[in-house]
């Protein structure tokens, strides 16, 4: 890395979210054409809605790039939040709230693609569902009364992408208040939340791959109650957010093409990619085959297939708190990196 992105990173690291966003254009943002960055540091998560990261890590898709990538795991939206706001990142593929967050303080980075759609589902242990077959959305009361206690909902931390589409699935859909109807444990990481669910800890989750088909092979009583397709069409999860800096170069392109290599890949090649599944996720390669072939593997790259799921996402995230304003699509998304390819 050259001395003068050390610099800059450092700079950023200790401004406020308005410093940062008054001082992009003299750092060099938006100059456009061929990047000096020789590293760029990449964020991700060891989730299958990050997968094109470990497909262009394992192929070497990356070679193709004209930097070093310098790839930093992760084990929750917040955590990278965290760091993109210290100055330590240049790239990031994680969840689209998180995303927003970080354009919410004011911090030069834009959307540039999407990783996947529609991947999480709500699971619910099967006693709830068969209450919820009676009587509907009073299942958790019933529930409670049976109990002595609130049905219990275990998931990533406030703010994630599987937070927020459980908070928004029981108040917007079943119509109940997440805060007094249910309990929500925050839990750090997908393997995290499968020991807690085979534990007995937790009653329920919103999660993607590869815990609703480990679950299965487990045979666990907590199984899908509802898709992420049938709650949110289009609904986004992880996507890749890129700084200025980085957005406005050459080295935009070539990483979001080898993004779409990726996307091509794990299309292409299940086989392929259940093996890359085990040794970058963890999964046993017959259930991550298994969860390749299901509903909720839809890996995309255009980052207008999520759209009508960030919409719902920002307004519901503003009304949370979770940013100061409901963010537009334009202020959240850069189509010309990928319009561009």
């Amino acid at each position: 890395m050259s001395d003068l992105t050390v610099s800059r990173r450092t700079y950023l690291g200790g401004l406020g979210s308005a410093g940062v966003a008054g001082l992009a254009g003299c750092l060099g943002f938006g100059s456009g054409g061929e990047s000096s960055i020789d590293e760029l540091t990449v964020a991700y998560m060891p989730i299958f809605p990050d997968l094109q990261y470990f497909v262009m890590e394992s192929e070497g898709y990356f070679d193709a790039v004209d930097a070093e990538i310098d790839g930093r795991e992760f084990t929750d939206g917040p955590a990278i939040v965290q760091a993109y706001g210290g100055g330590e990142l240049d790239v990031a593929m994680f969840g689209i709230v998180p995303s927003m967050v970080v354009i919410d303080r004011g911090l030069p980075a834009k959307v540039t693609a999407a990783n996947i759609r529609e991947p999480m589902a709500i699971m619910a242990h099967e006693e709830l569902q068969a209450l919820w077959e009676e009587h509907g959305a009073d299942a958790f009361g019933v529930f409670e009364e049976e109990h002595g206690r609130k049905f219990r909902f275990g998931t990533f931390p406030q703010g994630s992408v599987p937070d927020v589409l459980l908070r928004y699935w029981l108040s917007a859909v079943a119509g109940v208040d997440p805060e007094s109807a249910v309990e929500i444990t925050e839990i750090g990481g997908a393997n995290a939340v499968f020991q807690a669910i085979v534990n007995d800890e937790i009653d329920g989750t919103s999660i993607m791959e590869p815990v609703p088909t480990r679950l299965g092979g487990a045979d666990s009583p907590v199984g899908t109650f509802r898709t992420a397709s049938e709650i949110m069409p289009g609904q986004p999860a992880a996507v890749t957010l890129m700084s200025d800096e980085v957005r406005e170069s050459d080295l935009a392109g070539q990483l979001l093409e080898q993004h779409v290599r990726a996307t091509e890949f794990i299309a292409d090649n299940p086989d392929g990619t259940a093996d890359i599944v085990e040794s970058g996720i963890g999964m046993d390669r017959d259930l991550a085959r298994q969860a390749l072939d299901g509903p909720l593997s839809n890996f995309v790259t255009d980052p207008r297939e999520i759209e009508s799921g960030v919409e719902i996402f920002s307004e519901f995230a503003h009304d949370n708190g979770q940013i100061d304003e409901t963010l537009s699509m334009d202020q959240i998304f850069d189509y010309s990196v990928y319009d561009d390819l």
